[in-house]
């Protein structure tokens, strides 16, 4: 592909224009595991990430109790219960 026109190659967002949700609850072992590899990855790539409480949310509530934690990247379910730390950062590496 480096050889490739730049006008056909695909171009991702930047990384500060990506967004990583984390859905979780408070006293969720598995959302604290996740919570520490979303710093890291998005830490280290820039970009910004935040965290929604389904109890909080009855519509979150209502679509993740069952996977919590679930990842979204851009709005897109991108993972649930386990975050692979490899996998996110390629998703979110993309361009």
């Amino acid at each position: 592909m480096a050889d490739m026109s730049p006008l056909f190659r695909r171009k991702g967002p930047a990384p500060q224009d990506r967004l990583v949700t984390l859905i979780g609850k408070p006293g969720c072992h598995l959302c604290d595991d996740a919570q520490a590899v979303i710093e890291k990855v998005c830490g280290d790539l820039g970009v910004p990430w935040e965290k929604r409480d389904i109890t909080e949310d009855p519509r979150l509530h209502d679509q993740y109790w069952e996977q919590i934690p679930v990842v979204l990247v851009d709005g897109e379910q991108h993972t649930f219960w386990r975050v692979n730390e490899e996998r996110l950062r390629r998703e979110l590496s993309a361009t």
